[in-house]
């Protein structure tokens, strides 16, 4: 028996090589990869709670997440995880974030993180237009070198 694979065909013994291999990449990223074990939005402090495979926690404010911003309790409480834990899905909102992603701050593409780097940076505090005033007594930024 023959398969397709888009524009190729491919035996069955390939078919069979290719899930051993496709087994063994699954069970390595499972073995080195944070997984879930539960995803729950708590009204309270209004966090989505990730609670990991490893025994840690990893929470977040649904307004750091792209496409969560403006969701309703009702629509943060309707979380699931994939099967594996490796992805949070919520229906309702058509969102799906990867865990090992979230873990590491990619809270949406890469336009919307740099939207929220830009909110960041335009915050204005007491501290830092102290900062930015001191600097400006030394000077100024210090100018780029030319790399040659």
């Amino acid at each position: 028996m023959q398969f397709k694979n888009w524009n190729n065909l491919i035996s069955e013994e390939e078919l069979d090589a290719q899930i051993v291999s496709a087994k063994a990449v699954a069970q390595e990223s499972d073995a080195t990869e944070p997984r879930a074990i539960s995803v729950r939005f708590d009204r309270l402090s209004r966090l989505i709670v990730i609670s990991l495979k490893n025994g840690a926690f990893f929470s977040f404010p649904p307004t750091l997440v792209q496409g969560l911003a403006e969701a309703t309790a009702e629509d943060l409480d309707d979380v699931w995880l994939d099967a594996s834990g490796s992805s949070v899905h919520w229906e309702r909102l058509d969102a799906d974030f990867d865990i090992t992603g979230l873990v590491a701050g990619i809270f949406g593409t890469k336009a919307w993180m740099s939207q929220l780097g830009c909110k960041g940076g335009q915050a204005t505090s007491e501290a830092k237009a102290k900062a930015s005033r001191d600097n400006g007594k030394k000077g100024g930024r210090p100018k780029k070198l030319l790399q040659i």
